[in-house]
């Protein structure tokens, strides 16, 4: 799942034009043999060859573009994944957030409400909260993190 898609998309585009230059290497390869001023069963015989070799360079350009078709839906997913964990942080920061500011209000008030006879705690859904140790950020662990309020 890790990599900079930056590089990667420098790498689709890189990959396509080597394509597109062996593709065109193939067809100069090609016009050049037919062009020869050359007759005979010699002659035809080396525009077969040139023609069979020219087929192995565009298969190699349709490798190539493969390479680069496959690259690209890698780098979307990579982006796709990279988006979910990003917005996971995000909410996890802010139920996180939100946990931390009931829980510092039942204690803020703690002695004040024993003075009156009461008696509050804060949520365990919030203390279990408070207590998970979250991933890194940017870290795929993030996707199957399980939080109460998440």
């Amino acid at each position: 799942m890790y990599g900079d898609t930056d590089v990667m998309r420098r790498r689709v585009d890189q990959l396509r034009e080597q394509g597109a230059d062996v593709r065109a290497l193939a067809d100069r390869l090609v016009a050049q043999a037919e062009s020869v001023g050359w007759s005979g069963r010699a002659a035809e015989s080396m525009r077969e060859r040139v023609r069979e070799r020219a087929g192995h360079l565009r298969q190699a350009a349709t490798h190539h573009d493969g390479a680069a078709q496959a690259l690209e839906r890698h780098l979307h997913e990579v982006d796709r994944l990279r988006e979910a964990i990003a917005e996971r942080e995000r909410r996890a920061t802010s139920v996180r957030a939100e946990a931390e500011a009931r829980v510092a209000a039942v204690r803020a008030h703690a002695e004040a409400d024993r003075a009156v006879g009461i008696v509050r705690e804060p949520d365990p859904d919030d203390l279990r909260l408070l207590a998970t140790e979250l991933p890194p950020p940017g870290h795929p662990d993030w996707l199957d993190l399980e939080l109460p309020g998440l």
